[in-house]
């Protein structure tokens, strides 16, 4: 099927959508594209990203890689449906919460939750989203957003602005944690100190020397993240507040 503009649209949203009935329907087959992207999720989640291929997922649900494609038209289209089906809901907010604060943080937080879970995800996500449950999380963030005088546009770039932050910050956690052995961050820290010249980097130089990059003992695995959510949330107050007077 196509969309509004004439173009075709992906086997994999059709179905999402329900305006395509999914590959091997009727035959009442041991597979069910369910499980097979259950499989997929899980095979991303333990080896990654790189692991999956159609070869690797029929071994792991111990049929022919030919039966998969009775379900789904091919890798592409299988990612489609893993990044639907991976996130879960999300939370529920009313159309207007009193606490936008709160609710976005909250939101926030889970999002960087299911990166943390399902890292490969950001791999992923290389343009706007178009299935459900990916919009389902773009549907709850704006709402978080809908007792305050902003208008749609802006709540639109404050949404963008945390995902952003959260898809950054999340990126950053995946790769530092596929540094070999333990300590990245810790190993990191030495490296600058060797590399960073006071006289050309003045700036991150007296960074490094009050050991912001070096791990904090008394700090817990996402308090930087809150930390860095919170001064992105001030601004967002503050346009709030003029919002707010105009």
């Amino acid at each position: 099927m196509r969309d509004d503009t004439g173009n075709e649209l992906p086997h994999a949203l059709n179905v999402l959508w329900g305006r395509a009935k999914p590959k091997g329907r009727g035959r009442a087959p041991a597979l069910s594209l369910e499980r097979i992207v259950a499989a997929a999720v899980a095979l991303a989640d333990e080896e990654g990203l790189a692991a999956l291929s159609m070869a690797r997922l029929a071994e792991r649900l111990g049929c022919a890689p030919m039966s998969l494609y009775r379900h789904v038209a091919g890798k592409d289209d299988l990612q489609l449906f893993m990044l639907d089906a991976a996130p879960g809901p999300p939370p529920e907010f009313d159309t207007a919460p009193a606490d936008w604060r709160g609710s976005l943080t909250r939101w926030a937080v889970e999002l960087f939750g299911v990166y943390a879970r399902h890292p490969w995800i950001v791999q992923l996500v290389n343009s706007p989203p178009a299935d459900p449950g990916q919009l389902a999380w773009l549907e709850a963030a704006l709402r978080t957003l809908g007792g305050t005088p902003l208008d749609l546009r802006t709540r639109i770039s404050v949404v963008m602005l945390v995902t952003h932050y959260v898809r950054g910050a999340a990126q950053l956690l995946t790769s530092m944690a596929a540094e070999p052995g333990e300590g990245a961050d810790e190993a990191y820290a030495v490296l600058l100190t060797e590399l960073v010249d006071p006289g050309r980097f003045p700036a991150l130089a007296g960074a490094v020397r009050a050991g912001v990059f070096a791990p904090n003992p008394g700090a817990g695995p996402d308090d930087d993240f809150r930390a860095g959510l919170n001064h992105l949330l001030d601004g967002v107050g503050v346009a709030i507040e003029r919002a707010a007077r105009s």
